[in-house]
């Protein structure tokens, strides 16, 4: 069996909270295989998006490691970090809020390609160009606002970011919950697409089961900083073991009375 793509080993981050310190992540471990769909769900506040935060080291854990492609993740700095995130990519719930709002589309998709020495900057516009077909855009928005542009437009800018580094990880945040369905959908099909073409992992982090037994291989379900429950996503769905599980299938109808969501 190869090495798993992604390895969380024990990982931990305390926050204050009114004085006190609150435990967001309490001994973390879990893995991501190669071109492999792991969704992670669980109540607000179980530390999902705090675990997606730190495997990108927008924050620094307190304890436990990461070894992501082989590499020691918690051990690297300067440019072998750098190096390390063209490979490891986020897109987030709100790209707008991620991105500058002055910004061009064009000039949003360039940054990632500038700051990893993707191209000459006379080859880069041919790049964007690319990048922004291949989600599904037309070539021509790339000298619109970002501003300017829809909310699934924007997810899509988003994605042609992330995937301009050409990397094995994408954390997907939230990626699609503020999408309506139809435009859900589309994204949804977008990133099967790539997964399969581009050989991505993908850390689905989503509060939307129904979602989540559409795209997923395996789930993991967070409570209190803590995995409380992993396996097989249709398996772990249909017959959750922990209360958390059980309780997030019961509060989803369709879910509870079997009904497809595949289109969800």
């Amino acid at each position: 069996m190869s090495a798993p793509l992604l390895e969380v080993r024990g990982l931990g981050k305390r926050f204050s909270r009114n004085g006190r310190p609150v435990a967001a992540l309490n001994g973390v471990s879990l893995n991501v295989a190669h071109c492999e769909t792991l969704a992670l769900v669980g109540p607000s506040g179980s530390g999902k998006s705090t675990l997606g935060h730190a495997i990108l080291r927008l924050i620094e854990p307190d304890s436990g490691g990461i070894s992501f492609e082989g590499q020691d993740l918690l051990a690297l700095s300067g440019g072998r970090l750098r190096a390390a995130r063209a490979r490891l990519q986020m897109v987030f719930q709100d790209p707008q809020a991620a991105f500058n709002p002055r910004a061009t589309v064009a000039g949003v998709i360039d940054d990632p390609l500038r700051i990893h020495g993707i191209g000459s900057r006379g080859e880069r516009p041919g790049l964007i160009r690319k990048l922004l077909e291949r989600v599904g855009l037309s070539p021509d928005l790339g000298e619109r606002a970002v501003h300017e542009i829809s909310g699934g437009q924007r997810q899509r800018v988003a994605i042609a970011r992330a995937i301009a580094t050409r990397p094995s990880l994408v954390v997907l945040d939230e990626a699609v919950s503020a999408l309506d369905v139809s435009v859900r959908g589309d994204i949804l099909t977008l990133l099967a697409d790539l997964q399969r073409e581009e050989n991505i992992a993908y850390l689905f982090i989503s509060h939307d089961l129904g979602v989540v037994r559409a795209v997923a291989h395996r789930v993991a379900i967070m409570d209190a900083g803590r995995v409380v429950e992993m396996g097989e996503a249709r398996q772990v769905i249909a017959d959750p073991q922990s209360a958390t599980g059980k309780a997030l299938v019961a509060a989803v109808p369709r879910l509870r009375c079997g009904i497809s969501t595949e289109n969800a």
